[in-house]
């Protein structure tokens, strides 16, 4: 009987490089050797991909039900929803039928991961306009995730091999950031941090929590965030009993991560923690979503409309994702704790 995992991977938006990613990915023989995977897309959009990456010497197996996958080599079993028309749809361009099509595959995954049909879902790339155009009020996968499974306490983590940081805040723009903050938010966000951490390592982490503001707002010089909301939830985080220190200022912390002194970052908004991580481990890293009653993991880049068609697209961050996805799903430990491979956990640190 095979015991490598099924892993649902969504196509993403029709209309970037989702399709041309998932062919690529899918004949990898490192994927192969870790997981059983079924695209959860359309057929029609996937065969044009792995065509524009000039992939060759592959069939496709259109199934209705994860039961009817085959999991042959030189294969790609496609559980297809048939969504999407050719020849209306243009490469490259935000439409709300793509958008549209993108959140079909996200939500059929996480039903088939609900009902276990499937071990994990590793999700491609979607756009967050074009999912607005077709009627979503989502702000992308985190949140539609959160809402299908009806979870409260859930956080984006992102993992690499040099930097592991979890948001308090996802997608806002940056004048909202300071509004949404709440003590709660980033409380919450450091019990995930600990929790998940822990029930991989057996020990405690070392959780470093940035400031909002410049110096960590400098004694309140530069913004009162840090004193009225972060500083809070730190010390109720360290009464818990967790190891926490913070706020530091955002422009020296990543650095002490770097260094070893923290094994995780609490970033307050998008591009605080990411920037960094993309920087220096762009298409390394993986977004895991903690805190859901399901394991799922992403690439950490958008949908490359600049590329779609050209079979430039590199599946590296996508073929990662598939590896972390696996790695939950078959150990118990791990898929407890929704935390990623060896090759990122074994650092030597803490």
């Amino acid at each position: 009987m095979n015991k490598l995992p099924i892993i649902g991977i969504t196509m993403g938006d029709p209309a970037g490089i989702g399709p041309e990613i998932c062919a690529k990915a899918l004949i990898s023989g490192e994927v192969l050797s870790l997981a059983r995977c079924v695209v959860i897309g359309d057929l029609a959009s996937l065969k044009r991909g792995a065509k524009a990456a000039k992939i060759s010497g592959v069939s496709f197996n259109p199934i209705q039900k994860i039961e009817d996958a085959k999991f042959a080599r030189k294969a790609i079993d496609v559980l297809d929803l048939a969504n999407v028309d050719q020849k209306k749809l243009a490469i490259g361009k935000v439409s709300k039928e793509a958008g549209k099509a993108s959140v079909e595959y996200i939500e059929m995954a996480i039903d088939l991961a609900l009902a276990k049909k499937i071990d994990a879902i590793a999700t491609g790339p979607i756009n967050k306009e074009a999912i607005r155009k077709a009627g979503y009020k989502y702000q992308g996968h985190t949140e539609i995730l959160g809402a299908r499974t009806k979870s409260k306490n859930y956080a984006m983590m992102f993992v690499s091999d040099t930097l592991w940081v979890i948001l308090v805040t996802t997608h806002l723009a940056l004048k909202d950031v300071p509004k949404a903050l709440k003590k709660e938010k980033i409380i919450n966000a450091i019990k995930l941090a600990h929790q998940t951490l822990y029930r991989l390592r057996k020990k405690k982490p070392r959780i470093g929590v940035a400031g909002l503001n410049p110096h960590a707002g400098e004694h309140g010089l530069f913004g009162d965030e840090e004193i009225k909301i972060i500083q809070p939830a730190v010390a109720e985080a360290k009464k818990a009993g967790i190891s926490v220190t913070g706020p530091l200022p955002p422009d020296s912390i990543f650095h002490l991560e770097r260094l070893g002194k923290f094994d995780i970052v609490v970033a307050m908004y998008h591009d605080q923690g990411l920037i960094p991580l993309k920087l220096m481990s762009f298409n390394r890293s993986v977004n895991v979503t903690v805190g859901l009653p399901i394991i799922r993991t992403s690439v950490d880049h958008g949908t490359g409309f600049d590329i779609a068609g050209k079979g430039w697209a590199k599946p590296d961050s996508l073929i990662q994702a598939i590896k972390v996805a696996s790695h939950f799903a078959t150990s118990p430990r791990l898929a407890h704790a929704r935390h990623p491979s060896p090759s990122l956990m074994e650092r030597g640190r803490g």
